[in-house]
């Protein structure tokens, strides 16, 4: 997984509504609907997809071997989620280039979260990676049956920015000590981490710096001169042959060892139920990383290629993907947005790739794991390295500063609760901090003071609308007109703003001097709730006070009936077509 905003800013992702399939779609149920197997694949590309195909191979079996060794997991597992996770998720999704694989942010969860319950390497600790994958299922499939994509839209950008470029510096930490032929304890924490990789560099393994040296030197120059070349394969297949046929494998030099050979078998993971319950935080943490970064990849991609998308469809497709990863021995998979950046930019408009891969993984388990044996452990670290290093998000962070501090601010929260603390409570501070964004911003709405339009602002308008129609601007001064303040407030008035609006009402009413009318702009108020019409009844009480009379404008016609049941509008209110009526009528009155 790698939060998109790394390197470009999707567009928020809407649920599967039914404004959003109008667009997009005719409305189908996420998972028994029809659709065109593989759209996107023709006679006329064929051979342009099988070849992206292959450089998906390439770029996914070192990837894949080297999250599940993140993960704590032996490599096979990360073989297995090549295979029947992927097809399935390619005869469900309606995405036609997202990639479904483990991912950096996902396999940081796992390895945090299951590694606190059981012993790395042990059996438990395989079962357990299995059954969250399988709840990850279920709450997903839970997600798409329900219709709940629209929540993706409650991450925003700078706290993804700032949860995944946590989860990447603790694994990039990880890696350097695997490219330094270190070992780390994994239960001291991200400080116990680093100081321990600090302690123990000057028992540093010769050849395992060799070999990452020159596997990151070849990979950085590779992308940036021949982007299209799987340069990760390069490095394990030519640092295979090195460490083979030359005496650095007698020196120590980590190799990964004996892969079993043999297609993925279906298999329960053999759980208490208590160990089961135990997963489930993590499980719902995974779940809501998944639907967000999968929905944000998707829509991306087919928005940029004019192509349709259905947000639920998409996760019941990470939800079966991921009970089958649980089923067949392997752990929980997502979208893989670097691979899917490399399918497109190796012209895929298609599943068939995903097809492709799975089908040479496949003869690679059951004929070829002999070959995999002798891959030094530090040319993986160096791979997954140059994998992870965009998802720091340190650009997107630097623009974030520029154009919001308190933005900015968020998502460095999120950056050192998720290093410092823990990724489980860094996604629950996520949200956290999203819902306080949210009521941030809910409690301040725009509140302005709109002016009367000018006889030039009149001449310029539309000479085929009505006389007196010219729409009013924000006002420079303290009053709309003489004796007259209109003020708009653009935004649903509820319990959380609605004290804020009629203190702000208060304060310019003050700064106003003289004034005899107040106009209240409703067009953009689309709901007011018990709380705000009882403040609004107090304002009124206020205004009447100070032999101010109240008025209301642009009020929407479907709106009348709920605000004369709240008592905001009563029999005997002025209520104005436009503002601009408003301000005639009234100043006559003066």
């Amino acid at each position: 997984m790698a939060v998109v905003t790394a390197r470009y800013h999707p567009p928020r992702v809407t649920s599967g509504g039914a404004g959003e399939h109008r667009r997009y779609g005719e409305r189908m149920s996420p998972v028994t609907s029809p659709r065109v197997v593989l759209q996107g694949a023709s006679r006329d590309n064929l051979v342009r997809e099988l070849l992206a195909g292959v450089t998906l191979v390439a770029i996914a079996l070192p990837l894949n071997i080297g999250y599940a060794q993140i993960a704590g997991l032996p490599p096979e597992t990360g073989l297995y989620a090549l295979v029947l996770p992927t097809l399935i998720y390619v005869f469900v999704v309606s995405s036609r280039q997202v990639v479904v694989a483990p991912d950096a942010a996902a396999t940081a969860l796992v390895a945090s979260s299951v590694g606190g319950l059981a012993a790395a390497g042990s059996e438990a600790y395989l079962f357990m990676a299995m059954a969250q994958a399988i709840l990850c299922g279920v709450l997903l499939l839970a997600m798409a049956k329900f219709r709940l994509g629209y929540l993706a839209n409650f991450l925003s950008e700078p706290i993804l920015v700032g949860f995944v470029g946590g989860l990447a510096l603790d694994i990039l930490v990880s890696q350097v000590a695997k490219m330094l032929g270190l070992h780390l304890e994994h239960g001291d924490g991200f400080i116990g981490e680093v100081v321990e990789l600090v302690r123990g560099l000057p028992e540093a393994h010769v050849w395992s710096v060799v070999i990452s040296a020159v596997a990151l030197l070849v990979l950085v120059l590779g992308q940036r001169t021949a982007p299209r070349v799987p340069w990760a394969l390069a490095v394990l297949v030519g640092s295979t042959l090195v460490v083979q046929h030359t005496r650095i494998a007698d020196s120590g030099i980590s190799l990964l060892g004996e892969v079993p050979s043999g297609a993925p078998s279906l298999s329960w993971p053999s759980l208490g139920w208590t160990e089961w319950l135990a997963l489930i935080p993590s499980a719902v943490a995974l779940t809501a990383v998944i639907a967000v970064e999968g929905l944000l990849v998707s829509r991306s991609y087919a928005e940029k290629h004019g192509y349709p998308m259905d947000a639920d469809r998409d996760l019941a497709a990470f939800g079966l993907a991921n009970i089958a990863s649980g089923v067949s021995g392997s752990f929980t998979v997502g979208s893989s947005t670097s691979r899917t950046a490399a399918m497109d930019q190796a012209g895929s408009r298609s599943q068939l790739p995903s097809l492709v891969m799975a089908a040479i993984a496949l003869i690679l388990l059951m004929f070829g794991t002999a070959l995999l044996e002798g891959i030094p452990s530090p040319a993986i670290g160096a791979i997954v390295a140059i994998a992870v290093w965009p998802l720091l998000g340190i650009r997107a962070l630097r623009q974030i500063l520029r154009l919001d501090r308190f933005e900015f601010a968020i998502g460095a929260t999120c950056f050192a609760v998720t290093v410092l603390v823990g990724p489980i409570i860094g996604i629950v501070v996520a949200f956290v901090l999203s819902v306080v964004n949210i009521a941030r911003r809910a409690a301040n709405p725009p509140i302005q003071v709109l002016a009367a339009p000018t006889a030039q602002d009149q001449g310029e308008a539309d000479a085929s609308a009505a006389p007196g129609t010219a729409r009013m601007s924000v006002a420079d001064g303290p009053v709309s007109a003489p004796g007259v303040l209109v003020v708009r407030v653009a935004a649903p008035l509820f319990f959380g703003n609605a004290d804020a609006f009629a203190t702000r009402a208060r304060q310019l009413v003050g700064d106003a001097g003289e004034v005899d009318h107040f106009v209240l702009d409703l067009e953009a108020v689309t709901d007011v709730d018990i709380t705000a019409a009882a403040a609004l009844t107090r304002l009124r009480e206020w205004l009447a006070e100070q032999e101010i009379d109240l008025s209301f404008s642009r009020v929407r016609v479907q709106d009348r009936a709920r605000l004369g049941h709240l008592g905001v509008m009563l029999e005997g209110d002025r209520v104005f077509e436009s503002n601009h009526h408003a301000v005639a009528e009234l100043a006559k009155t003066e």
